[in-house]
């Protein structure tokens, strides 16, 4: 994902918007961003049709044995093979077509709705709903200030990256420990850690197009990738939401 990276930390010249109206750059950087924003907002829309899709009817029992509640070999599949398709867009993006770019993600965000519908078997549909909202209105405000602020935010991001890595290891942690006290602290943080992504990736996508614009093929391509990012940005605030404040059948 080389050629991907942020320009604002990798010094990749801007120069072909150099001699481009401001004018002109500031609307393509919308219609840029309109449909980064379209893909990340189909992808957690279709992952929640199927979510919905699995709960609802008998296909759950393909995710979850009826008779023994366990996770059937199905649900391993779904949880698993999105990783593969992360990986196949994070390093492969430069040698795949838009068009594939395009399939993968969405093949992506249906495997997570695949894994989410379990989520109905966990949690009460009114606090699946509740986390979803309060994710959903984060999300627009924290996406809003990472676009239009000012600040730069890049200093940021491996500050962010590292957290992650600590939360999964101490929710790795917690597997054996079963410790409620540090499965709440799990959580808050997740959601803290995520939402400081949302504005960062935000920032990250829109300086991105300032070294890809006047490409489509590449703007195609990072187009999906900033759909990517904001997606998983969005779908983890949501589960350490939940995490936090849903309430379990």
């Amino acid at each position: 994902m080389a050629e991907w990276n942020d320009p604002r930390t990798t010094g990749v010249s801007t120069a072909a918007t150099v001699g481009v109206p401001r004018a002109a750059r500031d609307v393509g950087l919308r219609s840029y961003m309109l449909s980064v924003y379209n893909y990340m907002a189909s992808g957690v829309l279709l992952t929640g049709i199927v979510a919905l899709g699995f709960a609802n009817s008998s296909l759950i029992n393909l995710i979850v044995n009826p008779a023994t509640g366990q996770a059937t070999p199905l649900f391993w599949i779904a949880l698993f093979a999105p990783l593969a398709i992360v990986f196949a867009l994070s390093f492969g993006i430069n040698r795949i077509s838009a068009g594939t770019a395009q399939a993968l993600f969405w093949a992506y965000a249906a495997l997570v709705g695949v894994q989410f519908s379990s989520l109905f078997l966990v949690y009460t549909g009114t606090s699946i709903a509740q986390a979803f909202f309060a994710t959903a209105a984060a999300f627009l405000g924290l996406s809003l200030y990472g676009y239009t602020t000012k600040r730069d935010l890049s200093a940021m991001g491996t500050f962010f990256l590292m957290g992650v890595v600590g939360l999964f290891i101490a929710i790795l942690i917690n597997l054996f420990l079963r410790s409620p006290g540090l499965d709440l602290a799990i959580s808050a943080i997740g959601v803290l850690l995520f939402a400081g992504l949302t504005a960062y990736d935000t920032q990250k996508i829109k300086s991105i197009y300032l070294t890809v614009a006047g490409n489509g093929e590449a703007m195609a391509k990072t187009a999906v990738i900033g759909a990517l990012n904001l997606y998983l940005d969005f779908i983890n605030m949501f589960l350490f939401l939940l995490r936090f404040m849903g309430n379990r059948r």
